[in-house]
């Protein structure tokens, strides 16, 4: 049976839009870290240098070179941490200069994935589409822990206001939120889709007070 992530793990990426609390266990990730304006033409190499890991998992079974224990699936979202640098945290948070952003960028990998098969495949990788930022993938578990998540709909530049409604969310609840650090997980094709119909899962991690 195809596992899908839509349907069978709708508790992580299908919130409804409104805030809620949930635990987010360890998952597998390649990642990759980087700062600057995901608005620019850089970023897009970031994406591209996951996507082709991820794919290249997926349609392994077409090379006979698929893992043991693999079982059909839907590639995972791209999802993003977000922070900013050091200096840009001692600024006003009134506007954020999207030049002082830095990310990790990651995609998701299944359970079957081990450490030595997901190695193994970034060298494939380096040999079939090389790319210098192959270098810095990481494969790791991450995990979030207790969290409030909620769907903001939408364009990105109006995030600030699903983020007033999750920390106002906190302050009645009795909850805090432990940084401005947040993950970003990405359920639309923004080449696609409509900034306005835009669907982005919002998380961050809290705590009680």
């Amino acid at each position: 049976m195809k596992s899908e992530w839509k349907k069978d793990q709708k508790q992580f990426y299908q919130p409804k839009a409104s805030p809620i609390e949930i635990i987010i266990p360890a998952f597998k990730f390649f990642s990759i870290k980087g700062c600057g304006n995901p608005n620019d033409d850089f970023f897009a190499e970031y994406i591209g240098v996951l996507y082709s890991l991820s794919y290249a998992i997926k349609m392994s079974p077409k090379s006979s070179s698929a893992p043991k224990d693999y079982v059909e699936y839907t590639v995972y979202p791209l999802e993003g941490i977000w922070d900013l640098t050091e200096e840009a945290k001692t600024k006003p948070m009134t506007q954020v200069d999207k030049n002082d952003l830095v990310f990790n960028l990651m995609i998701r990998q299944p359970d079957f994935v081990s450490e030595e098969y997901a190695r193994s495949i970034i060298e494939k990788t380096k040999k079939k589409k090389p790319h210098k930022l192959l270098d810095e993938v990481i494969f790791s578990m991450i995990e979030d822990g207790r969290s409030l998540q909620m769907m903001h709909l939408g364009s990105f530049d109006n995030e600030p206001e699903s983020f007033r409604i999750m920390e106002d969310f906190c302050d009645k609840n009795g909850l805090i939120r432990e940084s401005k650090q947040h993950r970003e997980i990405y359920l639309s094709n923004v080449k696609k889709v409509a900034q306005e119909k835009l669907r982005t899962v919002l998380r961050f991690k809290v705590g009680d007070k």
